[in-house]
Parts: C-alpha cells; sequence; structure tokens
C-alpha cells in the first residue's frame, strides 16, 4: 500500500477562513500585488502546502522558484534557529561576521569559471540587477545596456528598464532609466523571421552586430549585454544550444560585459547549478537570488575581480548578507550539491517526456519547454499555433487549484512548472494527472 501523500480538498476553495483573510487583505495591502487564486497559506511541509481551512495542496510554484529545497527543511529550519540564538543582524557592508564570508566563498567557488570572483550580497534579484548596473557603467564608463524583449530583471526603476515582458509593469512609471536598448531574444519555437531551426545561424545574434550597432547604438558605448540564461516571466524560452556562447563572443569581441540573469534559472533548477553551465558560458558578472537561501531574502552579484573595480562607498546594503539568510544559504547548497541538482535534471526530463506524451493528446498545447525542473507548457487556440490561449490557460491555472495543484503562468499563455527540487515521479505524476484532467474539462467547455 502506498503512502505517498496527495493532494486533499475537504472544502472548497475559498473556504469561509480563507474567504475571510481575503476580505481583510483587500482593505490593507496594495492592490498592486498579483493574485492569480484566493489561496490563503496556513503552512507547508516539503512540496505541500495547507491552507487556513485544512487544504492540502501540492506547490509546482515554489513560492516563484524559491523554496528549492522545500518548505521547511528540516535542515534550513535547524541552521536558522541556531543562528538567530547567535546573531540576526549586524550589516556586512559595514563590519564582518564568518556565515557572510563562507558563502561568499562558496559562491565564488561554485559559480562558472577558475578565475578570481567577488561578491556584493542583497535582498532580491532586482537588487542583483540594479548592482550589476552600477558596477558594469562604473567599470567600463559606457553608458548604455543591451536588454532583451520578454526579459524581466526586477520592478527597481534601474531593473525595470531593462525588463519588457508585460506592459503593465511600465505603465505610469516612465521615464525610465536611459541607455537601454531591447533587441529579440532567441524565440527560435516562434522565429520572428519565420526562420526554421538550423537555417538562421543565430541571425538574431549577427542581427545585433549588423543592424543594431549601424543604426542604434555604437558598440563602444556598450557597458554590457543582460541576458537570461533561459527566460523566466518571458515565457520560459529556452535557447537553442550555442546561443549564448555566441552573445559572449559578442560582448567580448565589443569589450562588453556579459551579465548573465539566473534569478529564476539558478540554484540547481536546470539540473545544473547555474543555466548558461549548460552553454558552457562563463560570464563577467552572474546575479542570483530566489532559490539561493530557501525562502528568506537574499541576492549576490557575483563578478570577476578585475570587474570589481568600484572604489569603498560606491554601494551598500544594509541587510544584504544577512547572517540568518546566508546560514539559510550554505545549508541550501549543501543540499543542491548532496543530490537536489541531480533530482532537478531526473525528475525534470521525467516530466518533460509526459508532457510531449501529453501534447500529443490534446492540440491547445502548442509547445513543451524547459530544462531540469524551469517547464514551460504554452496554450495556443488557432492550428498554426500563432494564437495565444490566454483566457483558456487561466481557466486552467483555476482549475488546477481547485482540484489541489498551485501552478502560476508566465508570457502570455504559458503554464510553468517550477515545484521544488525535492519532488519525487509520484509527485509529477500526481501534478500531471490533475493537470491533464483540468485540461480535459476545459477542452470540453
Amino acid at each position: 500500500m502506498s503512502h505517498h501523500k496527495k493532494p486533499e480538498i475537504g472544502i472548497v476553495p475559498p473556504g469561509p477562513n480563507a474567504a475571510d483573510w481575503v476580505r481583510r487583505d483587500e482593505s490593507v495591502i496594495s492592490q498592486s500585488y498579483t493574485r492569480t487564486y484566493p489561496l490563503v497559506v496556513e503552512k507547508g511541509k516539503g512540496a505541500f502546502i495547507e491552507d487556513v481551512d485544512g487544504n492540502r495542496y501540492l506547490d509546482f510554484t515554489s513560492g516563484i522558484a524559491v523554496t528549492a529545497t522545500g518548505h521547511c527543511h528540516p535542515a534550513i529550519v535547524e541552521r536558522i534557529i541556531n543562528q538567530s540564538k547567535r546573531l540576526i543582524h549586524m550589516s556586512g557592508t559595514d563590519f564582518y561576521y564568518p556565515s557572510e564570508i563562507r558563502l561568499a566563498e562558496k559562491l565564488t567557488a561554485m559559480t562558472p569559471g577558475n578565475h578570481p570572483k567577488k561578491v556584493f550580497f542583497t535582498n532580491s534579484g532586482t537588487e542583483s540587477n540594479e548592482a550589476a548596473m552600477k558596477l558594469a557603467r562604473y567599470h567600463t564608463k559606457r553608458p548604455f545596456y543591451i536588454s532583451f524583449y520578454g526579459g524581466f530583471y526586477g520592478r527597481t526603476m534601474g531593473a525595470l528598464s531593462l525588463t519588457a515582458s508585460k506592459e503593465v509593469h511600465k505603465r505610469g512609471f516612465a521615464p525610465f532609466v536611459p541607455g537601454v536598448v531591447h533587441v529579440p531574444y532567441a524565440y527560435c519555437y516562434r522565429c520572428p523571421y519565420n526562420l526554421k531551426a538550423g537555417e538562421c545561424d543565430f541571425y538574431c545574434v549577427t542581427w545585433i552586430r549588423e543592424e543594431l550597432f549601424r543604426t542604434t547604438v555604437p558598440p563602444d558605448e556598450v557597458a554590457a549585454i543582460f541576458i537570461e540564461a533561459i527566460q523566466g516571466e518571458g515565457g520560459y524560452v529556452v535557447p537553442p544550444d550555442g546561443y549564448l556562447r555566441r552573445m559572449a563572443e559578442l560582448a567580448g569581441e565589443f569589450g562588453m560585459l556579459l551579465v548573465v540573469d539566473e534569478v529564476q534559472s539558478g540554484m540547481g533548477r536546470t539540473g545544473r547549478m547555474f543555466a548558461c553551465e549548460h552553454d558552457g558560458v562563463v560570464p563577467d558578472i552572474l546575479t542570483i537570488a530566489k532559490g539561493i537561501a530557501s525562502g528568506l531574502p537574499l541576492g549576490a552579484m557575483v563578478g570577476s575581480s578585475s570587474v570589481m573595480t568600484w572604489e569603498k562607498g560606491s554601494h551598500a546594503s544594509t541587510f544584504g548578507g544577512n547572517p540568518v539568510a546566508c546560514e539559510a544559504a550554505l545549508g541550501t547548497i549543501e543540499l543542491l550539491e548532496n543530490g537536489l541538482v541531480d533530482n532537478a535534471a531526473d525528475v525534470g526530463a521525467y516530466i518533460l517526456s509526459k508532457l510531449k506524451e501529453m501534447k500529443a493528446r490534446h492540440p491547445p498545447i502548442g509547445d513543451v519547454r524547459g530544462r531540469g525542473l524551469m517547464i514551460g507548457i504554452e496554450f495556443v487556440r488557432s492550428e498554426d499555433k500563432r494564437e495565444m490561449a490566454i483566457e483558456e490557460r487561466n481557466a486552467i491555472i483555476r482549475g488546477c487549484f481547485k482540484r489541489g495543484l498551485l501552478l502560476l503562468g508566465c508570457g502570455q499563455s504559458v503554464i510553468r512548472l517550477i515545484p521544488p527540487l525535492i519532488i519525487s515521479r509520484e509527485d509529477a505524476d500526481t501534478a500531471l494527472a490533475i493537470l491533464e484532467e483540468t485540461i480535459d474539462e476545459v477542452e470540453r467547455r
């Protein structure tokens, strides 16, 4: 008899307790928050969440790719408790403490490349990208940045200026930080030039050299190329093999820095510690957050020592590198290195194979893509697969919630699967069964 835990919905959500909390929230919390469905969380353990009405859900969101080791992993909780008893805060940009230094040593050793590196700690992915923007300009003395359509780098003004994934992120906030030039990302699965795989020789990279630099921005005035190893909010777009390498070569040719955003794709999620390793790319600057500390707010910008040339006082952070968060990160990395990255590769490949079988049974599934446990399922309407099925995608997410599976969308009509890296094939089967049952229901409508 199997003892595998499964979702359990005793009260159709939102139950009375959840509905009450939602009403209270609406009177005091900013309406800018996006809530996909009325989940009011009471507690979490492993890959499961329990709401305030006692319903149990299988979590395939990981708090937006944050709880890589699952909810409240006992080894992480123990580190948090022990560190909290010793020291909670002393600002690592003004003083010294061992946990911050140990974590920096670990990050410089585990990030791509054997060259000397240094770390600047932050509280989030947005702050990591803001720090990278400042460092790139300071080091190169150049004013411009190249970023990508579909890219998401954060919501503070600098990171928002790089971002180009949804107009709602930018409406009402202009003018933005000047000097950002946006270009197409590797949309090979939906190429804007209607080129098929193998025909283009990375035309989107060649276009930057031959057209953008000729007409729009001088290459010797570009400080950095900011690129996601896999586009997250833009739709879980996985570039073809060689694309990141070609972009790195382009940056090197003109003396630009290559800044790789691994905020969502890093820390083991793709079956490698960092997604850029799949293409053998060593960035000048790497930005990290989300999965690094199993739920505590922490980010990092890891840069080559030869690039980290800013002077004392140029940049700082009161809370970045907090000792409790650093201890959680050290525990997270230990778990990742001792099996969770391999599990992400194994279970991710299993899910992708099952989804491709599911795609053959369901015409609205237009594309399935991903690496490890960073998987996107795109839903379409038209036979040529160009019309995005936005309403249907949203209905599937809500239907899965009612059945006990937590999902999130991204892009125009993509569902993303970003479960904790601890999940088993049994968990995957449970999630896929709920997903297909819900797709069947939406198709019948």
